[in-house]
């Protein structure tokens, strides 16, 4: 069956190569190095695994990560505009990466040669594992027959319902990159400080400090039960998953303290997804970023 239209992220969505094959989802990489000068395609050149090796083992060096470039974007979108199958590109905050006007700039080079090609780029506002959510939203309006254009407009409308709240091993790669003033103006340089962290509408946000991983995993938790609270909507009008960096492991045991957690507020679900969280957000959270994604589901959304 022919697809009514097809979707396209670029690699801060972070999804499993498996399930990014099986959604029929193209994926344009980011690039990572650690050395400035020679860059690798992530999932193409270095494995995630392989980048947060890296990463334990050379402490005090800070990889880097590139956006996608326009011929990137220009060669992933050239198939569809020859077979006349509408794209929905969905590209990380442009807060934190060029990316989005990279596949804007293929766009037009796009048009100028197929000036019927549908290509409609979207500003995620947000990033890794929660991008990933969200561009299986994607797939799912896709997969239940929803038109191009209004699927655009369902995908535009839940985006600003994505949170992601976590905390990170120390605030060493988070100060490095700058993306954290006013997260570190809390916590200082006290010992074993760690901060919480909420994402959203492709900022961050302090949520909070706290010493140790078991307490600021706790307030991580709590910040998801207080925006469940919040909510008008059930947790099954949500889309949840949790984000891990090195340690699977500990990913899966809080998930499954999670689940626990949840089920003992009162909430009724199955089953929460575990994504690894990939090199672009890994290079400024460091090797230990764990936390959750959380979004309205599209579908949902189709039926309200």
């Amino acid at each position: 069956m022919r697809e009514t239209f097809h979707i396209i992220s670029d690699g801060s969505c972070d999804l499993p190569q498996d399930l990014v094959k099986d959604k029929n989802i193209t994926v344009v990489p980011f690039y990572v190095s650690f050395d400035d000068e020679h860059y690798c395609k992530e999932n193409v050149d270095i494995g995630i695994r392989d980048f947060y090796q890296m990463m334990v083992e050379k402490k005090g060096v800070y990889p880097k990560s590139s956006m996608p470039s326009i011929q990137d974007y220009e060669e992933a979108f050239l198939p569809f505009a020859e077979a006349e199958t509408p794209v929905i590109c969905i590209c990380i905050t442009t807060k934190f990466s060029g990316s989005m006007q990279s596949a804007l700039n293929a766009r037009a080079l796009i048009l100028e040669k197929y000036p019927q090609a549908q290509i409609a780029v979207i500003d995620a506002t947000i990033n890794t594992v929660l991008q990933g959510q969200y561009v299986l939203e994607a797939a799912e309006l896709r997969d239940h027959g929803v038109s191009y254009r209004d699927a655009v407009a369902r995908l535009e409308e839940i985006k600003s319902t994505g949170r992601i709240f976590f905390t990170v091993g120390n605030m060493e790669y988070l100060k490095h990159g700058g993306r954290i003033g006013r997260v570190a103006a809390l916590a200082g340089g006290a010992l074993d400080i760690r901060p919480i962290i909420t994402l959203k509408q492709g900022e961050i946000f302090p949520s909070g400090i706290d010493r140790g991983r078991k307490r600021t995993l706790k307030k991580v938790m709590n910040l998801l039960l207080d925006y469940l609270n919040q909510s008008s909507l059930g947790i099954d009008c949500y889309s949840i998953a949790v984000g891990y960096g090195y340690d699977i492991e500990e990913g899966a045991a809080f998930r499954e303290q999670a689940l626990a957690v949840l089920r003992e507020k009162g909430y009724t679900i199955e089953q929460i997804p575990v994504y690894q969280i990939g090199a672009t957000i890994g290079v400024h959270t460091g090797p230990y970023p764990l936390g959750f994604g959380i979004i309205e589901k599209g579908i949902h959304a189709m039926r309200r």
